[in-house]
């Protein structure tokens, strides 16, 4: 059998993330920054773990839904009835992890340190909403989705989670293999605001 040239083409590297921020042009209204490594760990646990987890990450884990703590840098944010993402910019994920077990030791939990599979992107700006809109069903008004708020939701086919941390600030955290998708569609979306 004689194989069809368009059978044997090569995909099309993907461009890391770092790539496509350096070429993404500047555009007030909705800004895109890819944001830096940060230590990702998540943490699900039982009522007696909750408290000594939180005081050893340096954050009292949210126990309100859809919402999110931050303390010195660091953040926790709820994503279900016992499970938080714990991330902490520029910070090594050993350490905390260590801390952490230390500090719930023998009590009903787990934690898995997720540095290497997520990124993160912000989008901020006045349109921000609006571009975020174009690929993620939320009602994403102030009233619907206030400051302080976080939940993992989609954008487009990829799952994130999806964080407002100002009126105008929004916080992705996305899958590392998801990232350049998700960077390419939130600059398509960009394009009638330029």
């Amino acid at each position: 059998m004689v194989e069809s040239p368009s059978m044997t083409l090569p995909l099309a590297p993907a461009r890391p993330l770092t790539a496509l921020a350096a070429a993404s042009r500047d555009v007030a209204a909705a800004r895109l920054v890819a944001l830096g490594d940060a230590a990702r760990l998540v943490f699900r646990g039982r009522e007696a773990a909750i408290g000594p987890a939180g005081e050893a990450f340096g954050v009292a884990l949210p126990r309100e839904s859809c919402r999110f703590n931050a303390a010195g840098g660091r953040f926790a944010f709820w994503l279900g009835p016992d499970e938080w993402l714990l991330l902490a910019p520029g910070a090594e994920a050993a350490p905390i992890f260590a801390a952490i077990e230390a500090a719930t030791s023998g009590l009903p939990h787990s934690l898995v340190d997720v540095s290497a599979r997520s990124v993160g992107i912000e989008i901020a700006g006045e349109r921000a909403a609006f571009v975020l809109n174009q690929g993620n069903p939320l009602d994403l008004s102030l009233d619907a989705f206030p400051v302080g708020m976080c939940t993992r939701t989609v954008f487009h086919k990829a799952e994130i989670v999806l964080v407002r941390h100002a009126p105008d600030v929004f916080h992705i955290d996305v899958w590392r293999s998801f990232a350049p998708y998700v960077w390419e569609l939130l600059e398509d979306a960009r394009r009638e605001l330029a």
